[in-house]
């Protein structure tokens, strides 16, 4: 509260039915976003002020950012600032909801007659409504999205930005699904916004993400729901039944923190025949870092020290933490096959070749005795990134950057082709 009062705040630049939104007179191209008590339901047709909402709200929105900025994906939020604001990036809204499903319920089954409750999307299925509360939020198409043809921040909402947005959106929920199944949940469906940033006239996720923005069922049962819906359910709003969405919204708070936890822990170690293969190890080592897996660098030859390259090994399958070898040898390579021959563990060869033996020196790598299972990668990076892949089936966190990376790739893939056809026009 006391970093709260120092922050001088400007105009109010909206207000909505949870939330306010204020400029930040002394942090340019920043505002401050303060959640409210207040609940609502059915375009607030229902509201009614839930004690303590705002910082719940609050709490839920910077642990669901802090995850999926550290994952990789952009976002307006900046930090937490009070129990109940953030600061975040100014934006202009884009003024649609997109909504992410991977299990039909609620008002889709409503547009969707025939469609049985818990029928499962796979691919995901994807919706817009148009931001407009004097008609309900109409459900939009792509076309009417793009025939909208909005400016905001003095970028143009086209097929190209409607495709980022698209594509990002799968991301965030399977980010978020792949996060909520360590807690046994199942992310139902989701809501979010997008946002132009005013400095960068770039789109990124914007708003907020809390127990209003989507379902979620703990162990798949929607008898046990913990989001908004059990306020929307009520037959009567009393003191005992606001207490008892209340404390759903408490047990998604706690819980989402444990999001930001690593379920298994891993590592890498590397193995060089060689101090002369240092700077190809280092690259390994930066990747490794760059998806949260620990990585360490060891020295020995299989060809002139077969004990103790066996004993190194010994000592990290002694201790119960999942390991992934990688072999990094020039010219002959025994390194990796030794270590495959001899270890159940994960065994990638990455030889660093050299311009005059190269093409020689790989078969080494790649043409190895039966019943060795080593993989070979050449570039350092990739060798690091296949690790990432393998932890990744166990440590939400690992898989969760691996995904935002694979988005961040395409929209850099999107955005370069839009600005070559700018150019050849």
């Amino acid at each position: 509260r006391a970093r709260a009062e120092k922050l001088k705040l400007g105009q109010k630049l909206s207000e909505g039915k949870t939330k306010q939104i204020f400029e930040l007179v002394d942090e340019s191209g920043l505002v401050l976003v303060q959640s409210k008590d207040q609940i609502t339901a059915g375009n607030a047709v229902r509201k009614d002020q839930m004690e303590g909402k705002a910082a719940i709200a609050n709490k839920t929105t910077s642990c669901v950012f802090k995850l999926l900025q550290e994952s990789g994906i952009k976002t307006a939020y900046v930090k937490q600032h009070s129990d109940t604001a953030f600061i975040a990036a100014h934006c202009e809204m884009i003024p649609i909801e997109w909504v992410c499903r991977r299990v039909a319920t609620g008002s889709f089954l409503k547009r969707n007659p025939g469609v049985k409750e818990g029928f499962r999307f796979s691919p995901l299925k994807m919706e817009m409504f148009f931001k407009d509360d004097a008609n309900n939020d109409p459900q939009w198409s792509e076309e009417q999205l793009l025939e909208a043809k909005f400016s905001l921040a003095g970028l143009t909402i086209g097929q190209c930005e409607v495709d980022i947005m698209n594509r990002s959106t799968v991301a965030i929920f399977e980010i978020l699904e792949k996060s909520w199944a360590t807690q046994n949940c199942t992310l139902v469906d989701m809501k979010i916004e997008f946002g132009v940033n005013v400095k960068t006239q770039e789109i990124v996720l914007a708003d907020v993400i809390d127990n209003d923005s989507w379902r979620l069922w703990p162990a798949g049962d929607r008898s046990q729901q913990k989001d908004k819906q059990v306020y929307r359910d009520l037959k009567e709003v009393t003191p005992e039944a606001m207490q008892m969405v209340k404390r759903n919204f408490e047990w998604v708070s706690e819980r989402v923190k444990l999001l930001l936890e690593h379920q298994a822990g891993g590592r890498v170690v590397v193995l060089m025949g060689s101090t002369s293969d240092v700077a190809h190890c280092e690259k390994i080592r930066k990747a490794c870092t760059s998806y949260g897996i620990p990585c360490i660098l060891r020295v020995t030859s299989a060809h002139k020290g077969p004990d103790e390259t066996l004993r190194i090994k010994a000592e990290y399958e002694g201790d119960g933490i999942p390991t992934v070898f990688v072999a990094v040898a020039g010219r002959s390579n025994g390194l990796g096959p030794v270590m495959s021959g001899n270890t159940a563990y994960p065994v990638i060869n990455c030889p660093p070749l050299t311009p005059d033996w190269g093409a020689q020196d790989v078969w080494s790598s790649l043409r190895m005795p039966s019943g060795l299972g080593c993989s070979t990668i050449l570039s350092p990076e990739a060798a690091a990134q296949f690790a990432a892949q393998i932890f990744g089936l166990t440590d939400h966190l690992v898989w969760c950057k691996l995904r935002a990376s694979m988005l961040n790739t395409w929209v850099s893939l999107k955005l370069a082709d839009k600005k070559l056809q700018a150019c050849s026009l």
